[in-house]
């Protein structure tokens, strides 16, 4: 994947209305205001609700909705045209240039439930969405890094490790409390845990 710088993407979203925000390890890094490792690709968090003028900045792209069912590079892909909903069970959107260039960015689709974001592996898990990201000096939007830690604490990937490690310390009392609790309804006896006390 040829990722795209996120002030690209944050020219490239310019033209919204709706609130989006950069996710993945670019999150983080955004949050601690600097570049800490190399990223495979770009992440950028829209909410379903909004998908239809999300659609608007991709119309000369190739945008294919992953379903469910497969794993990785072998996902079902279907096109995302123009006007079209995606189906419930799509949470993630590759999109490119053409269908010739390598994949640009990742959409990551998540649920909402009047002004509140829903946790997609466990939606007893939310949050305000007025408190979902923040912005960097330069505006550009990326998603609060607790929620981010949330999604990486599944699968525990060595990256996973060393990103919760850099975060931590920047970590305030109320995102690692509220980080401690979710982890502790979706994962219990996580291995964080002990270090979020």
């Amino acid at each position: 994947m040829a990722a795209l710088a996120t002030s690209l993407v944050a020219r490239f979203f310019s033209t919204l209305t709706v609130p989006w925000w950069i996710a993945g390890g670019w999150a983080l890094d955004l949050f601690l205001g600097v570049q800490t490792r190399e990223h495979e690709d770009i992440d950028v968090q829209i909410l379903r609700s909004d998908q239809q003028e999300v659609c608007t900045v991709f119309r000369a792209w190739d945008v294919q909705g992953a379903h469910p069912g497969a794993l990785s590079a072998e996902w079902p892909f279907r096109e995302w045209e123009a006007g079209s909903l995606l189906s419930l069970s799509v949470h993630d959107v590759w999109c490119r240039p053409s269908k010739t260039d390598p994949w640009a960015l990742q959409l990551m689709v998540v649920d909402t439930s009047d002004d509140q974001w829903l946790f997609r592996r466990d939606p007893r898990i939310r949050r305000p969405l007025a408190i979902v990201g923040h912005r960097t000096n330069d505006g550009i939007p990326y998603l609060a890094p607790e929620i981010q830690l949330l999604y990486k604490a599944k699968a525990l990937r060595p990256k996973d490790e060393a990103d919760f490690a850099r975060i931590l310390p920047a970590l305030d009392g109320k995102s690692r409390q509220w980080l401690a609790q979710c982890l502790a309804l979706v994962h219990p006896g996580h291995a964080w845990l002990t270090k979020l006390r």
